[in-house]
C-alpha cells in the first residue's frame, strides 16, 4: 500500500515538470508572432480543404491586472494553429464576442495590456464585438473602445446574428 501511495505521489510531483517539458514544442506564428502559441499534432485529420471556417468566441472574464486577456489570445491561437495546419488564412473568419468584465480589456487606454494584441488581431480581420448591455453597465461608450471594435445591442444578439451567418460557437 505504501508503495502504491509513493508511486502516486511521485507521479503527481512529476506531472508539472512533464507539462512544462511538453510546452517546449509550442511556438507562435505564422499569423501572430508575439502571441497565440500552439503545437503541431501528428496524425490529425487534414484541414486544408475547408471552404469556410467561421468561429465565434465568447469572452466574459477580464484579464488579470497587467496581463493580456486569455480569451482573446485563444482566438489568436486558433488562427495560428489552423493556418500552420494548412487552412488558408482567408478561409478562417473569427469573431470574439465580449461581455461582462472583459469589455474593459477593449478600452483604448494606453495601460490596457491587451490593446496591442487586439489591434494586431483586428488588423488580421478578427472581429471584436462588444455587448452593449455590458458596456452600458460599466459606463463604457463606443468612443472609449479600441478603433475597429464593434458594438452590438447585446452579446446574445451578436451570437444570434453570427449563428445566422454560419458561425459556430467555440466552447472554450
Amino acid at each position: 500500500m505504501r508503495t502504491a501511495i509513493a508511486i502516486a505521489v511521485a507521479a503527481l510531483m512529476m506531472s508539472p515538470a512533464a507539462a512544462l517539458a511538453g510546452m517546449e514544442g509550442f511556438s507562435t506564428g505564422p499569423v501572430f508572432e508575439d502571441f497565440g502559441p500552439h503545437a503541431p499534432v501528428e496524425g490529425a485529420e487534414p484541414l486544408a480543404s475547408l471552404e469556410r471556417f467561421a468561429i465565434a468566441f465568447d469572452v466574459a472574464a477580464k484579464a488579470d491586472e497587467g496581463a493580456r486577456n486569455r480569451g482573446f489570445e485563444s482566438a489568436a491561437r486558433f488562427m495560428n494553429m489552423h493556418v500552420a495546419a494548412g487552412v488558408p488564412k482567408d478561409r478562417i473568419e473569427l469573431a470574439v464576442v465580449v461581455h461582462g468584465g472583459a469589455v474593459r480589456d477593449l478600452v483604448s487606454a494606453d495601460d490596457n495590456a491587451s490593446k496591442a494584441m487586439v489591434e494586431a488581431m483586428l488588423a488580421q480581420g478578427i472581429r471584436f464585438i462588444v455587448c452593449g448591455q455590458s458596456a452600458a453597465a460599466q459606463g463604457i461608450a463606443k468612443a472609449d473602445l479600441i478603433d475597429g471594435v464593434e458594438m452590438q445591442l447585446s452579446a446574445m444578439t451578436a451570437h444570434a446574428l453570427l449563428q445566422q451567418d454560419g458561425y459556430t460557437v467555440n466552447p472554450f
